[in-house]
């Protein structure tokens, strides 16, 4: 049985669980938490410690165990060719890669490490309330990287070209676990909200907006397709 080891609010985590539902690849969603792999359950099938991990029975035969989200999402593209997710063209392709890239790397350091690990990951931690100055820091952050986005919106369909791509997913993944947090500034950001709006509509984003951490709600409009 195909597995991925995930947390439910780690945007890495969100996108392979996206990419597994946009191709119709069912696995078993086991959570694990980094700073608790005590036993090294984690650690056993990724070195680094880290989600998310996909732990496979490839076409090909076998087990294998994929990390870290780049890898997986490239994994999955090459031995389950069904709804691929990257353009026909090298140069489309290689600019889905450079979004998908920018989101996963640039935007979770500038913008999910001060916001979501403070408001999130220290709470699960039980480490005590967020650093209101890196919060700020992250919203600040964050308007920029929307402004960005808003920016290539208005030149194609997608953010990457005119088809959905991993660029999309990526960016979706980052900004579904925001918006459980309440804080991206919708109004302030009207393209990308048509955008979020199509994505957020597809199946699979469904079971992804029915996440939930307990003693931590997310606003009204957060699994509404129509905000």
């Amino acid at each position: 049985m195909r597995t991925l080891l995930h947390m439910p609010l780690d945007p890495a985590s969100r996108m392979v669980r996206i990419v597994l539902a946009e191709k119709g690849l069912p696995a078993e969603l086991v959570e694990r938490r980094p700073w608790d792999d005590a036993e090294g359950a984690l650690a056993s099938v990724n070195p680094a410690g880290t989600v998310p991990v996909l732990i496979d029975e490839p076409p090909t035969g076998g087990e294998v165990a994929i990390s870290p989200v780049s890898t997986i999402i490239e994994y999955l593209d090459e031995a389950y060719s069904n709804a691929p997710l990257l353009p026909s063209t090298s140069a489309a392709r290689a600019e889905a890669r450079r979004i998908s890239f920018w989101f996963l790397d640039k935007f979770d350091k500038e913008v999910s490490d001060f916001t979501l690990r403070e408001r999130v990951d220290k709470r699960l931690m039980r480490r005590g309330q967020p650093d209101y100055e890196k919060l700020k820091h992250g919203g600040e952050a964050l308007v920029w990287h929307l402004d960005y986005a808003a920016w290539l919106l208005d030149q194609r369909h997608w953010l990457a070209c005119e088809r959905l791509t991993i660029a999309d997913l990526a960016a979706a993944a980052q900004i579904s676990a925001l918006d459980y947090i309440d804080l991206v500034p919708w109004d302030k950001f009207p393209a990308v909200k048509d955008w979020y709006a199509r994505i957020k509509s597809r199946p699979s984003l469904r079971p992804i907006l029915r996440d939930r951490i307990d003693g931590l709600p997310p606003p009204a409009h957060y699994d509404n397709p129509d905000f």
